[in-house]
């Protein structure tokens, strides 16, 4: 398993998956792997000639209230549960490799997540549709895994896939949060 931190070499990696024909499949997740994630890389598995898992702690979609720092990580631990897996690459960069100095283009989606979970965490879906659509620009799929039990931000991603003509299918799946490996 091939692990990459920095965007442009993701980007690099995915343009010449692309070019030998094969069919990249991502699973973006927030890292702290558990049996949920896993059966999501399984699906992208059976999808797709390649799979590439992200694991990112987003910072933009944490509101002023919630503890961005407090968010487990375990970079070894999910790395082992990726090669049992047969991921082929493991995504995983740092906050200030996705927003860069000056970071100022935010993708916001304004009708499906202003309710809901939405409404008491306002900027939470401008923070997720912006890093979707930049891990599905650094990992250029032809299908990305995410799981059906975060169904208001299912909606959002796809709603950003078809709005903004993103060239990807989102397969959803079950997902159990409860199950930790």
């Amino acid at each position: 398993m091939d692990m990459i931190q920095q965007p442009e070499a993701m980007q690099a990696w995915a343009q010449a998956q692309r070019r030998a024909g094969r069919r990249i499949g991502c699973v973006p997740t927030m890292g702290f792997l558990h049996e949920g994630h896993l059966s999501l890389v399984r699906l992208a598995r059976r999808e797709a000639d390649v799979v590439v898992v992200t694991l990112f702690v987003n910072p933009t979609q944490f509101g002023p209230k919630e503890d961005f720092n407090r968010y487990p990580r375990n970079l070894e631990r999910d790395a082992d549960l990726c090669r049992r897996e047969g991921v082929d690459v493991l995504f995983h960069p740092g906050a200030a490799d996705m927003y860069r100095d000056h970071h100022s283009v935010y993708v916001v989606e304004e009708q499906l997540g202003e309710h809901l979970c939405g409404a008491s965490r306002p900027g939470h879906f401008r923070g997720v549709a912006t890093v979707v659509a930049k891990l599905l620009n650094l990992t250029l799929p032809d299908i990305a895994v995410f799981g059906e039990k975060d169904a208001q931000q299912l909606r959002v991603i796809r709603r950003l896939v078809r709005d903004l003509n993103f060239p990807v299918r989102i397969v959803p799946g079950p997902t159990d949060r409860k199950s930790v490996v």
